[in-house]
């Protein structure tokens, strides 16, 4: 995981609704050739707050499956982004297979399973990264935001 610069108290997700809002709520700070990496166990909502985030970019009705078994789908949005599952990665260099790198020179990025990139995701990403990291608490989640680079600042801005 990267070194946070700036980390923000846990936010309470009492459901799937408040997940993808959280998300929407991040949508409208993203800029090119930043990425999002959402870290989780299985079933903890991280394709959920990507859905969020997407539809926020794109339109609110845009279809937007988990790409576990296709690893990603690219979204035209403003900026463009790209969804990137990696659960399936057997080593890091695979990332770039599949466009990681093209991603990040003209949109941003959405991980889920950063953790597949190797001990530091960030030698794959520009400097600009928010990470997520959601955690069941009682019925509902938790999320731990922090973020470096750019996300410093623009972590502080974030209402929710």
């Amino acid at each position: 995981m990267p070194e946070p610069d700036a980390i923000r108290p846990p936010l309470t997700l009492a459901d799937a609704d408040a997940t993808a809002r959280l998300g929407a709520a991040i949508a409208p700070r993203l800029a090119p050739g930043e990425t999002v990496l959402l870290y989780g166990p299985l079933g903890m909502g991280k394709s959920t707050l990507a859905r969020g985030l997407i539809r926020a970019l794109t339109r609110p009705d845009e279809d937007v499956p988990s790409p576990t078994f296709t690893l990603v789908q690219f979204y035209e949005g403003d900026p463009p982004v790209a969804h990137f599952d990696l659960y399936r990665l057997t080593r890091p260099g695979e990332a770039a297979e599949i466009g990681l790198d093209e991603a990040l020179d003209d949109g941003c990025a959405i991980i889920e399973w950063p953790e597949r990139l190797g001990d530091d995701p960030a030698r794959w990403l520009g400097p600009d990264i928010l990470t997520v990291t959601l955690a069941e608490m009682g019925e509902g989640r938790v999320a731990t935001l922090s973020g470096a680079g750019a996300w410093e600042t623009k972590l502080k801005d974030l209402h929710v």
